[in-house]
């Protein structure tokens, strides 16, 4: 019996919870569900605050995007519009003429004689060489085409080619020393630098200047201008129209290739900012005596000289010299056909450089090959953009960099300030930009990206 009743008893117990057990066994699944229940809660709000972060961390995709960039040096031409800006605004507080559209108009033919000087630099600069004698072919042009049109007679078209051609063959002699001969391109256009200028002086004569005609060819370079609101203002759209159209054919091939494009919003924004500007020089300058011609031909220069380095195999074997020879070698470029062709562009666009030169001066002299544009040739090249170690840069570098510089020397002339000063700043700012570039190579090597 006592067995049977412990058996019951161990059977109860199994079966069925005593009064002490049963409150804890329906505390356990409270417990449970409870834990679950704030774990679905909290499920629910991570999820909310993913959402919620979502967007966020898409807005700050291009902040990371420009940081990086900012870092590895990518920082385009923001630096330098920023410099021409501050100049500017500087100036303008000095001298309320600044900004007229009279000083704009002078400003804006003044900077093709030397921009056009600082294009061909910057192909030589792209392979990480120097040209030192451009200075001294900007004056041999002037004077090969005063000398041939006044005391030979010469009609002006065929003196102007024979002048372009003479800076031509100069470039092919600096750049088959340099490539062929293996001359360090420093002393062969050195050399040259005192070469062409004794040929310049022993052309001009005694008198050291040639005057030539002031209602010329060469002389209409820098004294014609467009004021037919029509033409200027519908030359303003057919630009921005043809960039447009242009921005969109490439977006639409890369595309379909499958590569990385530019989003639509992006080339609409910049067209509409290419569009503004357009518009705006032309307003602006329309209300002195309208657009320069040689305005016109200095942005035809840069626009075919960006595209030859952008769009077509030769640009991309002179970008390519100048990320590394032996590698560009090894890749298939003919690496001294590439040098000689590059000095031979620089020796070319120094030679119509001098000619808008003595356009602008309606004679030939010794101030076109003077050391000053050498100068002036280089730092807007540099200040500009492009890197006097190669592989970086580009055209438009040219143009702002020409811009700051005879801004610096425009505001300088509305203040009176003498020349020295002025020599002063402009070193002082191709000091500044040589140091920017010289970080900005460095960041990148240390990124391996050079």
């Amino acid at each position: 019996m006592a067995l049977r009743g412990r058996r019951n008893r161990t059977h109860t117990t199994d079966a069925a919870p005593t009064d002490e057990a049963a409150p804890a066994a329906e505390a356990a699944p409270a417990a449970d569900r409870e834990d679950d229940g704030r774990r679905g809660h909290a499920g629910r709000l991570g999820a909310y605050a993913g959402r919620l972060t979502a967007p966020a961390g898409r807005l700050g995709a291009p902040t990371e995007a420009v940081r990086r960039r900012l870092r590895e040096g990518g920082t385009g031409p923001v630096p330098v519009l920023l410099a021409l800006a501050v100049t500017w605004i500087v100036f303008q507080a000095l001298n309320a003429n600044f900004l007229s559209p009279r000083n704009l108009s002078v400003l804006s033919v003044d900077i093709v004689g030397t921009g056009m000087v600082a294009v061909g630099i910057v192909f030589v600069l792209l392979i990480g060489e120097i040209d030192l004698a451009v200075g001294s072919l900007a004056g041999l042009a002037g004077a090969v085409f005063a000398s041939l049109n006044v005391n030979l007679g010469m009609p002006e078209w065929l003196a102007v080619l024979v002048a372009v051609l003479c800076g031509t063959a100069a470039g092919a002699v600096h750049g088959f020393s340099f490539a062929r001969i293996g001359v360090p391109a420093f002393v062969v256009t050195l050399a040259g630098l005192l070469v062409w200028n004794g040929v310049m002086l022993y052309l001009l004569g005694p008198d050291s200047s040639i005057s030539f005609s002031e209602d010329g060819l060469v002389a209409t370079l820098t004294s014609r201008y467009f004021d037919s609101a029509v033409a200027v203002y519908g030359l303003a759209a057919l630009c921005t129209t043809a960039y447009l159209l242009v921005s969109l054919h490439d977006r639409g091939r890369r595309a379909a290739a499958g590569m990385p494009c530019r989003p639509t919003s992006g080339i609409w924004a910049r067209t509409a900012l290419l569009a503004l500007v357009s518009f705006s020089v032309v307003y602006v300058l329309g209300r002195f005596e309208g657009l320069p011609l040689a305005l016109l031909i200095f942005l035809a220069v840069i626009v075919a000289s960006d595209l030859l380095l952008r769009r077509t195999p030769y640009g991309r074997q002179v970008l390519a010299l100048g990320g590394g020879v032996e590698a560009a070698r090894r890749s298939g470029v003919d690496v001294a056909r590439v040098r000689i062709s590059v000095f031979m562009v620089s020796g070319t666009l120094a030679a119509v450089g001098g000619l808008f030169i003595a356009s602008r001066l309606t004679s030939a002299s010794q101030i076109s090959g003077s050391g000053v544009l050498l100068i002036n040739a280089i730092a807007a090249a540099v200040i500009g953009g492009t890197s006097l170690f190669g592989g970086r840069g580009s055209t438009w570098s040219a143009l702002l960099g020409v811009l700051i510089i005879q801004s610096i020397g425009s505001g300088m002339a509305l203040l009176g300030v003498e020349p020295p000063v002025q020599f002063m700043i402009t070193g002082g700012v191709l000091f500044t930009a040589v140091v920017v570039d010289s970080l900005t190579r460095r960041a990148a090597q240390s990124r391996g990206r050079v």
